[in-house]
Parts: C-alpha cells; structure tokens; sequence
C-alpha cells in the first residue's frame, strides 16, 4: 500500500509540515515547565497530522506560498489534540497512539488542564495571524465536537439507536474539524469561496470516510497497527456502524446477548463479537457506505479544475479505505 508521503507528493508540502512540528511544539510551551511537559506529551507520540495536510493541501488552491496555511494547520492540529485529552478521560483510556495517555501518566484533572491549554492555544494562534472568520469557525467547530462527543455519551451501552444516531456523532466528533481543517487552509491561502465551499463539502465527506474507515480498522487491526487494543469501542460501550448492523442481523442474538453481560467484558466476549460482526460481513457493508460518501466528495471536486493538488484530494479517500484492507 502507498504511504502518505508518496501519494502527496508535493515536496513543498511536506517542508510545511515540517514547519507545522516546530510551531506546534512553540505553541504549546507554556510558562510552567510540568504544564509544558504534559501538553506536549502527545504532539511528541507522533500521530498522522492528517488534519494540518489537509489544509496545507487546501492551500495549493489559493495562494500556496503564503505563510498563514501554516499557521492554520498548527490551529486545527492544537484542537484536534487538545479534544484527545479530554476523549481519553472521558473514555478512561490508558493509551494512546502507542504510548500512555496523559490521564494514565498524570491525572484526569491534569490532562483536562492540558487540552484546555491546547485549545486556548489555537485560538490565539488563529487570532495572531488569521482571519476573524477563522477564529468564529474553530469556536464552531470546538462546539460540534463538543456536540457529537456528548451525543456519543448518551448512546454509551445503547444496543437501540440507529445508524443515523452514528452518522450524527461521528459528524460531529470527527468530520467537522476535518472539514474545518480544508477550508481554515484554504481561506488562509485567499482562495475564492467557490472554491473554499468546494473543498468543504469534500473534506466533509471524506471525514465521514475517515471515521467509517477508523471504526473499521478497531474490529479488523491488531494493537500494533491502531496503537490501541482491538475492539476498543466495544470495551468502552461504544457501538459503531457494523455493530449495530450485526445487533439486527441474523446473528443479533448471540451479539446482544453477549454485549447485554455489560462491561467490562472479557477478551473472549470481545473477541467473539468482533468474530460475529466480520463474518457477517457488516465491516464490509460499512466500508461500501463509506464508498458512497466518497463519490459525494468527488463530485464536489468535480467542479474544480484539474490541478496535481485536485488529484491527491481524489486519492486521500480511496487510501483511507485501503489502510482497512491492508489490516486484515
């Protein structure tokens, strides 16, 4: 399977990112050295810092040799990680991206601190070198996170809602800031609003993509490749799209009864629900799901001309989808 790097493969893009490490890493220093450590303990984990590209990405549609697309790159990834803190608290998740959380190395109290920091950070980020429209779009975005992660929490353990329950929350948690991410980069590149709603829609769709794609991937992948014990979700009373699916199958039974023992469950319960849930095929179900949200998002680059940066876009997706099947 081709890696990130190759598949974007606009070597000024990459110098950026780099650029985005140094001012991530200078826009969470804090004064206070312990606040500083803990802030930056999972920007130093690593991590894919898909959000930032895709807005330096969005950037090549305006101006790309602007120096404010980095800047907005640093603001969504400031959000992006200060909102992982708090889902590790609330979560109880004792790692993250292979390494402990910072909940699990300190306190909740701590590492709810430490991704308030984070987000105070990238408003002032965005409000130093952005647009007001900029700063007025990551408040909104911060509020439909908040959204979806709530309306995640009143569906903890709830075998009854439906699949429109999980497209809401997953919209809300993931694709919005990703969507954010694309038209924060391309309104910081003074890219015309055709374009930047364009890149919106697309980004939108493709987050939905990524999260269908993510929720896959913790029923199909070992730890190793997701940095997290498989079938995660299911441990934390959290039932995605092929879950519920299987709960209304012809197997839904056997998946309730063992799902209605609560938790924590065991690694067999955990293990023979996941065995269920992929032999009945609704991994694959989801996945042809995801593929229809990626012909909206194409359709929404259709309307641009062709560019190499509107051929990366084209291909993100259908990598997205292919990290899946290179997990099994």
């Amino acid at each position: 399977m081709e890696d990130l790097q190759s598949l974007v493969g606009i070597p000024r893009i990459w110098e950026k990112l780099n650029v985005v490490e140094e001012r991530l890493l200078e826009a969470s220093t804090a004064d206070d050295l312990y606040l500083t450590k803990i802030a930056q303990h999972l920007l130093l984990a690593g991590g894919k810092r898909f959000r930032p590209l895709l807005a330096l990405l969005a950037a090549e549609f305006g101006d790309a040799e602007s120096g404010r697309p980095v800047e907005a790159a640093v603001a969504v990834e400031l959000i992006h990680v200060g909102s992982l803190y708090h889902d590790d608290v609330i979560d109880e998740a004792a790692t993250r991206r292979g390494a402990s959380s910072a909940n699990a190395n300190w306190t909740n109290t701590v590492a709810i601190l430490a991704g308030d920091f984070l987000m105070a950070r990238a408003s002032e980020v965005a409000a130093t070198h952005l647009s007001q429209e900029s700063v007025r779009l990551l408040a909104a975005t911060y509020a439909e996170l908040v959204e979806g992660q709530t309306r995640e929490l009143q569906l903890t353990d709830d075998l009854t809602h439906s699949l429109d329950d999980y497209q809401q929350v997953i919209g809300g948690k993931t694709a919005s800031l990703i969507r954010t991410s694309a038209r924060l980069g391309a309104m910081a590149a003074d890219a015309d609003k055709k374009t930047v709603d364009a890149l919106s829609t697309w980004a939108f769709e493709v987050g939905m993509v990524f999260q269908i794609a993510d929720d896959a991937l913790d029923l199909v992948a070992d730890e190793e490749a997701i940095g997290k014990p498989a079938g995660s979700d299911i441990r934390e009373g959290t039932f995605t799209g092929p879950v519920l699916r299987a709960v209304n199958g012809p197997d839904g039974e056997r998946v309730r009864e063992l799902l209605e023992t609560g938790r924590p469950y065991g690694d067999e319960t955990v293990a023979e629900i996941i065995d269920l849930v992929q032999g009945g095929g609704y991994v694959d179900i989801a996945l042809d799901t995801a593929r229809t949200r990626l012909t909206i998002a194409e359709s929404a680059l259709a309307t641009l001309p062709k560019s190499k940066p509107k051929s990366i876009l084209e291909s993100l997706g259908v990598y997205l989808l292919e990290r899946v099947d290179a997990a099994r």
